[in-house]
């Protein structure tokens, strides 16, 4: 919140005088993004493309900073309700963060995740349902276990997505409503 935003830019601050080159120039610069954009996001879009840039031009072998700073930017564009551009990056994010780390890492899997929760966004709800199916939640549920949040996470947004498209079919609300059920039981069975 509040806290997140003065830490940003008293980072910023600190360190703005450093060269472009200095790491924790570019680290308090991802700060400062990442704490305006809960708050304002239209604010923290420029920061957080900034500091792309920064990375790009000089620590472009640091794939997994690069992968970061995209997210958070690909995060902002969504709250900015900018999806389209959001789920260019989600892809982007995802096919990277599979290729480095492979399909079952839950960062991946993680990632794939933000991709159908940006199709859903869009509307695209077949393409959502088929990536989530297919790819998603059977890696999931081999890595992760039945009971990770993240499957429990893949799981709602699929039984949303099937509720929320106009073109379901009877059988589509039964089985969103029975894999609903399941999250929630799961949910507080793990959670309490």
């Amino acid at each position: 919140g509040a806290v997140e935003v003065a830490l940003g830019w008293a980072c910023w601050k600190t360190y703005l005088g450093r060269p472009d080159t200095d790491g924790v120039r570019c680290i308090s610069m991802g700060a400062l993004g990442n704490g305006l954009r809960e708050w304002r996001p239209n604010e923290a879009l420029p920061v957080l493309e900034a500091e792309l840039s920064l990375l790009r031009r000089y620590w472009s072998h640091d794939e997994k900073a690069t992968i970061n700073t995209q997210s958070n930017l690909a995060s902002c564009l969504a709250d900015l309700e900018r999806h389209d551009e959001a789920l260019v990056l989600h892809r982007e994010i995802y096919a990277r963060a599979v290729a480095a780390l492979g399909v079952s890492h839950k960062y991946a899997i993680m990632s794939g995740t933000n991709v159908a929760q940006n199709l859903f966004m869009l509307r695209h709800f077949d393409e959502a349902v088929a990536l989530l199916r297919d790819q998603l939640l059977p890696v999931a549920r081999q890595s992760l276990g039945a009971d990770s949040d993240v499957i429990l996470k893949l799981n709602q947004t699929l039984s949303v997505t099937l509720a929320d498209n106009p073109e379901s079919t009877r059988e589509d609300l039964l089985e969103a409503e029975t894999i609903m059920q399941d999250v929630v039981k799961r949910r507080r069975r793990v959670f309490g």
